[in-house]
């Protein structure tokens, strides 16, 4: 699989940085990517100690593009995990 790979595939050359996590050029979600690749061999620490990555994607609309690992939107599944009520009833 291409997105763990620990060297950057060629297509990841012209990528652009996205200040959002979607596509700059037409909006897609990462959902849409023909292709992702995560750059695990230099990640960056913040200040408060919290790892990042950049994280690629190549769109189908053809723009490649890059943002943070810590500017992803909370995932909608972990938000449904924590909205089901507990089903021990002596909880």
């Amino acid at each position: 699989m291409e997105a763990f790979d620990p060297n950057p595939p060629k297509w990841t050359e012209t990528a652009t940085h996205a200040l959002q996590f979607f596509c700059p050029r037409c909006g897609a979600s990462t959902f849409e990517a023909q292709r992702v690749w995560i750059n695990r061999r230099a990640p960056v620490i913040s200040e408060d100690y919290h790892r990042k990555w950049q994280e690629f994607y190549q769109c189908e609309c053809g723009q490649v593009w890059w943002a943070w690992s810590s500017d992803r939107p909370p995932s909608e599944l972990a938000q449904r995990y924590q909205e089901e009520p507990d089903d021990d009833p002596q909880a």
